[in-house]
């Protein structure tokens, strides 16, 4: 599994890892970060909804590392019923994982012919039922917001008169025809994460972990957030300006270097807010 994440290296310097200290890796995934903290001598605390992300790390038996098959919005509780209420970091890197995208039984990806799922967890709500079963306003209401794409009455309105529509390429392609085939990038990529924002509930999600890490984390302990949307962005940014108990240190979100971007075209839309906690600080 030679995974290694967006802005790996910023991500784990701003954590300023200390050896024999506990750090919360809120978004497992390939465990890339995690494993870059436990060889900086971090200890280390793993949140993942989906259990194939803690499958595939179960396997790796690395030490000092314990794995929660959970949304992190269940953070507290979770540090709570292990006698770990406090943690001297905490990271989070947003969004879908490539092993999602790259999995076209997950229905993440508009490229690859899939089911309609887009489930990160194992929650009930899926894309076909949003698809499928939503009325003609309620879509338009998700792609525009999730999703900032200007096009969403159109886009809804074909998508209620073409249903049926069962797997990602047939919605990618009903959404090549609202568009009428003009798109900087490829037409469905708003719409899709929009679906996928939704279904997840990831902003409610994350406006929940910032909360969290306000509450977990010691005196002087740092939050690394790599969010790769501008509405994740924005999020943090204006919960870090309003927070008095955490204090945001980049005044302009850390993105990746020229080089990272060529070499992972994945990265080109990454980045990254840190800020501390306040001793004396009120979460």
């Amino acid at each position: 599994m030679n995974h290694t994440p967006v802005l790996y290296h910023e991500a784990l310097d701003w954590l300023s890892i200390r050896p024999g200290g506990l750090y919360v890796d809120a978004t497992l995934g390939g465990a890339g970060h995690t494993r870059g903290i436990l060889e900086r001598g971090g200890q280390v605390v793993a949140f993942d909804q989906d259990p194939a992300a803690i499958a595939r790390a179960q396997a790796l038996g690395l030490p000092n590392l314990t794995l929660i098959q959970a949304n992190f919005r269940e953070l507290v509780p979770e540090l709570a019923k292990r006698g770990t209420p406090q943690v001297d970091g905490l990271l989070a890197d947003l969004g879908v994982s490539s092993f999602h995208l790259d999995d076209a039984g997950r229905g993440f990806s508009y490229q690859h012919e899939g089911p309609l799922d887009m489930r990160m967890g194992q929650g009930e709500l899926t894309a076909h039922e949003v698809v499928n079963t939503y009325p003609e306003e309620a879509l338009a209401e998700i792609l525009f917001r999730y999703g900032e794409e200007p096009r969403a009455r159109r886009i809804a309105r074909f998508i209620v008169e073409h249903r049926p529509i069962h797997t990602t390429t047939q919605l990618a392609e009903v959404i090549r025809r609202a568009t009428g085939f003009r798109s900087a990038g490829h037409p469905a990529r708003k719409s899709f994460q929009a679906l996928r924002i939704y279904i997840n509930d990831e902003l409610g999600a994350l406006e929940q972990l910032l909360r969290s890490a306000e509450a977990v984390l010691k005196p002087g302990g740092r939050l690394v957030v790599i969010s790769f949307h501008s509405l994740e962005d924005r999020l943090v940014k204006h919960f870090l300006r309003e927070s008095t108990a955490l204090r945001s240190l980049t005044k302009k979100p850390i993105v990746p270097s020229e080089a990272e971007q060529r070499e992972n075209p994945r990265a080109r839309s990454a980045k990254m807010r840190v800020a501390e906690r306040i001793d004396g600080g009120n979460p």
